[in-house]
């Protein structure tokens, strides 16, 4: 699939941001000023947009227009993203690019009372990267892995979601996109100085203006966390993950023997 990868966002207006808390303790914090719009360009098309029928079904149900990414707050995706970064970036071996890219949801494996550590161990490698999408109702499922080889160094995306469900989503049910590693890390350098740069603007006007009437905002704080924040790609991208190879191919094998033993044909 030809095209490129691009985080994308949009903020809320200050003044829509809405306040955490009861009628008597309203507050604000640097995660709810993130409040807006988030969706990812991949390969020509757009994951996490929503699809046509669910947005035509909103707009009945709210009798308005609605926003077709998702609605929810921006640090999320980035922190998403900066949490499976250094796993997404540890190449995978030659001999693990079908375990990998294979999809491990519904293995026959999970049937089994218990996981020998070598089967958890490959598991966790494998979970490590899968980017969370826990707080989105049939988010499409992301997961991404490294390669170096003759035919270049590759980032791999691969998506599925659930097509028929309630809520939907505008790509197309499953794809993967491969593009090289150096455009992946331009991207996610992208998001953490976009999303950086317009907290910035909002946590300094918020320091001019003072806290909204009634809303709790420790001003202090929220600089400190900012400052803090503007370290977190640095910290994820050193990060080196600590990987016992051997018991990762031993699960691996465990689980590609599981499911060639449950497939119809044995393959």
């Amino acid at each position: 699939m030809s095209g490129g990868l691009r985080f994308r966002f949009e903020l809320r207006a200050s003044e829509d941001v809405g306040p955490w808390g009861g009628e008597h303790h309203r507050t604000l914090h640097w995660f709810a000023l993130t409040q807006g719009w988030y969706w990812i360009e991949a390969g020509g098309q757009e994951l996490l947009r929503y699809s046509e029928s669910t947005l035509r079904r909103w707009r009945e149900e709210s009798g308005g227009e609605v926003r077709p990414y998702v609605d929810y707050f921006v640090v999320r995706i980035w922190e998403d993203v900066l949490e499976i970064l250094a796993d997404v970036l540890e190449p995978v071996p030659s001999d693990l690019l079908a375990f990998v890219s294979g999809d491990l949801s519904g293995h026959p494996l999970w049937d089994v009372e218990d996981l020998t550590p070598e089967a958890e161990a490959a598991a966790d490698w494998h979970g490590r990267r899968s980017m969370y999408t826990g707080p989105l109702v049939n988010a499409p499922q992301m997961r991404w892995w490294r390669t170096v080889d003759e035919a270049g160094d590759r980032i791999t995306l691969d998506w599925t979601h659930e097509p028929g469900h309630r809520i939907g989503f505008a790509a197309s049910p499953a794809g993967r996109l491969a593009l090289p590693a150096d455009d992946f890390l331009s991207a996610v350098t992208e998001l953490d100085g976009a999303l950086l740069t317009a907290m910035e603007r909002r946590v300094t006007a918020l320091e001019a203006s003072g806290p909204p009437a009634g809303v709790e905002l420790d001003l202090a704080q929220l600089r400190r966390e900012h400052r803090d924040r503007a370290g977190r790609l640095e910290q994820a991208r050193t990060r080196t993950p600590v990987t016992d190879w051997a018991a990762v191919r031993a699960g691996a094998r465990e689980f590609l023997a599981a499911g060639r033993a449950r497939s119809p044909d044995g393959s």
